[in-house]
């Protein structure tokens, strides 16, 4: 008998797919692409299949720069403040996301002045985009949303830069707060993604190993086209894909 564990039909591993053009909207300091942010739960990874730039990062370890070009490999893991640099205008990337729905359930925090981290009402509002309006009107504020973000990353860059680690420990301190009370909603998704995948895995070896091949008779194909396309994303237009569950 084929149990609910070993009949996880989600992407593997639990993880969200999603196709990404980077912006390629120029900032204050020259640089063109999209808006710093920190994920507190999951890793995110990159396969770039088009164009060429860069991914600033910011951590406790200091200040990075790493290349993009095609087929090249990055990933990074949770309290990363990232920024996508669009240097030749074409970057895309395919961005792997571990645990699958938690960036769309809020597991992103932007990198804004603090006075907006303070203030959830306030974070809200400046991270919000406009519904059911006109394309211009939503790029505005993903733009406005994004310049606000590199203000708050160039506070947070100069203080790394002269060897203080406080702003940057007091914003993942405040971007914790922010998403605090969801972490039981989480914790559901988490269990129902990538801690059913692993669950699947563990009872497929246990069948393997009394000899048991029934499981088998269950494979299934899944095939999807993006359910949402040309989206405005954090870092720039999103093609988004249902990971299965």
């Amino acid at each position: 008998m084929v149990t609910p564990s070993a009949t996880y039909s989600g992407l593997p591993g639990g993880i969200g797919v999603s196709r990404l053009r980077v912006y390629d909207w120029p900032a204050d300091d020259g640089l063109r692409g999209g808006t710093p942010h920190v994920h507190l739960t999951c890793t995110e990874g990159y396969v770039v299949t088009g164009g060429r730039g860069r991914v600033q990062t910011l951590t406790a370890s200091g200040l990075r720069e790493t290349p993009l070009v095609p087929g090249g490999l990055v990933w990074f893991t949770p309290g990363t403040v990232h920024r996508l640099v669009n240097d030749d205008g074409a970057l895309e990337i395919t961005v792997l996301m571990q645990n699958r729905g938690l960036p769309e359930a809020g597991d992103a925090v932007l990198t804004l002045p603090p006075p907006l981290l303070a203030d959830p009402d306030a974070y809200r509002a400046a991270v919000a985009l406009p519904v059911d309006r006109p394309e211009a009107e939503v790029a505005r504020a993903a733009r406005r949303r994004r310049d606000l973000a590199l203000e708050g990353l160039a506070v947070l860059r100069a203080a790394t830069e002269a060897g203080d680690p406080e702003p940057l420990a007091a914003f993942h301190r405040a971007a914790a707060r922010l998403v605090r009370a969801r972490a039981a909603e989480w914790r559901t998704r988490w269990r129902e993604g990538a801690a059913a995948s692993a669950d699947a895995t563990a009872h497929h070896l246990d069948l393997l190993e009394r000899g048991e091949t029934g499981y088998l008779a269950a494979a299934e194909v899944h095939a999807h086209l993006p359910y949402a396309s040309g989206r405005f994303g954090m870092c720039g237009r999103l093609d988004v894909y249902e990971a299965g569950a």
